[in-house]
C-alpha cells in the first residue's frame, strides 16, 4: 500500500511534465489534469479506507529512501491520523479546481493546467512528508505555481496581488526555516546524532525553557501568515479577488491549511508549555480575525470578497481550536480544516460558474437566479448551510468540537467566536436570498446569452461529491473523528504532563521561598 502514497503524490508532477512537454491541445491538457486528479483523488480514498484507526498515532503507508547520501535527509512520505483526511480534501479540491476551469481558460491552457498539476504535488506533499527538509522543501514549492497561476490568468491586478502573495508568505516562511533548523541543532545537541525524521524531532527533543518562546514565535511566524491569523492576512483578500476560479478553490480549500497544519504538526506537540502561555494572545488574535472576517463580510458587495472575508473568519475559528490545547479543541480544529475546505472550496467554484456566465461578481447584479438556474441554487444552499453550521452538515459537526475545546480554555474567547457564528448565518443567508430568491434580474440580459443556462455537466461533477462530502461528515462524524483521535491524543498528553510539571515547579518555588516556622516565630 505504500506505493499508492508514492504514485498520489508524485503522478501529478510526472503528468505536469508531460502536459508542459508535449504539444497537446486545450482539450487534451484538460483531459490529462483531469485524469491525473482523479487517479490521485482514487488513491487517497483507497488510503483513508485502508488506514488502521488505531495505529492513527504512527505513520502508515511509509515510503522512504535516502535523498542526500550520507547526510541522513530521506525522501520519506507516510499517513497519520493529523494528516489523513487532508490528502482527500487536496485531490478532491484539484479536481474540482480542474472542472471549474473546464470552460474558462482558453489561453495558455498548458501551462495553466501543468501549474495545477505541480500545485496538486507540493499540497499532497506537505501533507504526507515525514523529513522535516521535505516537508520544508514542499511547503515553500506550493508558492511557485501558485504565483504563476494568479500573476498569469488572474484579473486586472493579478501581478501585485500575485507580488504581494509571494512576498509575504516567503518572509513569514524564512522565519519559520530557522526555527526548524534551532530543532534540529537542539536535538543533536541532546542526542549526539542527526535526524531530520519529523516525529523524532518533535516528540523525543528537549527545548530549553528561555528559547521556547522565541521558538514558537518563529514557527508562528511562517504558520500564521499561511493561515492568515488576523493582523497577517492583508495579501488574502487581494489574492483571492485576483486569482482564476481554479486558484482562489485551491488558496481557500487547502493552500490556507499549511499554516493550521503546520501548528499541529509542529508547534503544539513541539512547544506545549510555550502554546499554553501564548494562549490568551493568540485566542485574542484568533477571536479578532473571527469577529472582523464576519462584519467585513457582512459590507462585501462583491461575492468573490465576500467568501474571501469569511474564510480569515472561519479560520480564526480553526486556530482558537487548536490552540485550546484539549482533544475536543484539537479534533474540531483538524475537522474544521477539512470542512472550510470543502465549502469555501465549492463557494468559489460557484462563484467562478456565475462570473462566467455573466462577467460580474457583484451581488446587487443577480435576483431570483433560482429560478433560472435551479440545480445551482440547490447545490449553492446546501454549501451555505454546510458553511454556516447546519445540524447536519459538515460545519455543524466541527463548530461543537471547537466550542466545547474553547470553553474549557476560555469561555470568554469561545462565547466571542460563537458570536462570529451568528454573523456568518446572517451574510450567507442574506447573499443566498439577495441572489437567488425574489424577483427575477438576469444580469446583463442578453449580452452573455450563449453562456447563461443551468449547470453543466463539468460544473455538476465538481460541486455534487462536495455536497456528498458535507452530508457524510455532517452524517457519520465518528468515521472521520476516531482515525485522527489517537494522534491528538498524543499532543494532549504531552501538553497536560508539561502543564502538570510547570504547576509541580511553580509549587516547589513557592515553597522554597515561604519562611520557615523559626524564621516566622522570631
Amino acid at each position: 500500500m505504500h506505493w499508492l502514497l508514492l504514485i498520489a503524490v508524485v503522478q501529478p508532477a510526472l503528468a505536469a511534465i508531460a502536459v508542459g512537454l508535449l504539444p497537446l491541445s486545450r482539450g487534451q491538457s484538460r483531459a490529462v489534469a483531469l485524469g491525473s486528479s482523479l487517479v490521485s483523488l482514487v488513491l487517497t480514498v483507497i488510503l483513508c479506507l485502508k488506514f488502521d484507526p488505531q495505529a492513527a498515532a504512527r505513520a502508515q503507508f511509509v515510503w522512504a529512501v535516502d535523498w542526500f547520501g550520507e547526510g541522513g535527509v530521506r525522501f520519506a512520505l507516510g499517513v497519520d491520523g493529523l494528516s489523513l483526511w487532508l490528502l482527500p480534501l487536496s485531490t478532491l479540491l484539484t479536481v474540482v479546481a480542474v472542472l471549474s476551469s473546464w470552460e474558462s481558460i482558453r489561453d495558455g491552457a498548458r501551462g495553466f493546467y501543468a501549474l495545477l498539476l505541480l500545485l496538486e504535488t507540493g499540497m499532497l506533499g506537505v501533507f504526507a512528508a515525514l523529513d522535516i527538509v521535505l516537508f520544508y522543501v514542499f511547503f515553500e514549492f506550493t508558492l511557485i505555481p501558485l504565483f504563476f497561476i494568479i500573476g498569469i490568468w488572474g484579473g486586472p491586478e493579478r501581478r501585485f496581488a500575485a507580488v504581494k502573495f509571494l512576498i509575504y508568505t516567503f518572509a513569514g516562511s524564512v522565519l519559520t526555516a530557522a526555527g526548524l533548523l534551532y530543532v534540529l541543532v537542539a536535538h543533536y545537541n541532546e542526542h549526539g546524532t542527526w535526524t531530520f525524521d519529523i516525529a523524532t524531532l518533535v516528540y523525543q527533543t528537549t527545548i530549553p525553557t528561555e528559547a521556547q518562546m522565541l521558538l514558537f514565535l518563529a514557527l508562528f511566524a511562517g504558520f500564521a501568515i499561511k493561515v492568515p491569523v488576523f493582523p497577517f492576512h492583508t495579501w488574502l483578500p487581494l489574492a483571492h479577488v485576483e486569482a482564476p476560479t481554479a486558484g482562489s478553490v485551491l488558496l481557500a480549500g487547502v493552500l490556507l491549511k499549511l499554516g493550521t497544519y503546520g501548528f499541529v504538526r509542529f508547534s503544539l506537540p513541539l512547544v506545549p508549555g510555550a502554546c499554553h502561555e501564548a494562549f490568551p494572545w493568540v485566542a485574542t488574535l484568533a477571536v479578532i480575525g473571527v469577529l472582523y472576517g464576519a462584519l467585513t463580510a457582512m459590507a462585501q458587495e462583491d461575492i468573490k470578497r465576500l467568501v474571501a472575508y469569511s474564510s480569515i473568519s472561519h479560520m480564526g475559528f480553526c486556530v482558537l481550536g487548536l490552540f485550546s490545547l484539549n482533544h475536543q479543541g484539537i479534533a474540531g480544529g483538524v475537522l474544521q480544516m477539512v470542512n472550510h475546505g470543502l465549502a469555501t472550496g465549492a463557494l468559489f467554484a460557484i462563484v467562478g460558474m456565475l462570473y462566467d456566465r455573466y462577467h460580474t461578481r457583484m451581488i446587487a447584479d443577480y435576483s431570483g437566479m433560482a429560478r433560472i438556474m435551479p440545480r445551482l441554487a440547490v447545490l449553492t444552499m446546501v454549501v451555505v448551510l454546510a458553511s454556516i453550521g447546519l445540524p447536519g452538515l459538515n460545519g455543524f459537526v466541527g463548530e461543537v468540537l471547537i466550542l466545547l475545546g474553547a470553553f474549557k480554555a476560555s469561555w470568554v474567547a469561545a462565547m466571542l467566536a460563537t458570536a462570529g457564528i451568528v454573523l456568518g448565518a446572517y451574510y450567507m443567508l442574506t447573499l443566498m436570498q439577495r441572489a437567488f430568491f425574489g424577483e427575477v434580474r438576469e444580469p446583463l440580459a442578453g449580452e452573455h446569452a450563449e453562456s447563461a443556462g443551468d449547470l453543466r455537466w463539468h460544473e455538476l461533477a465538481a460541486l455534487i461529491p462536495i455536497v456528498a462530502a458535507c452530508f457524510w461528515i455532517g452524517l457519520w462524524p465518528r468515521f472521520f473523528v476516531e482515525r485522527m483521535a489517537p494522534a491528538i491524543d498524543v499532543i494532549v498528553n504531552r501538553s497536560t504532563q508539561v502543564s502538570r510539571n510547570e504547576s509541580t515547579s511553580k509549587v516547589i518555588r513557592l515553597v522554597r521561598r515561604a519562611p520557615s516556622p523559626e524564621a516566622r516565630g522570631s
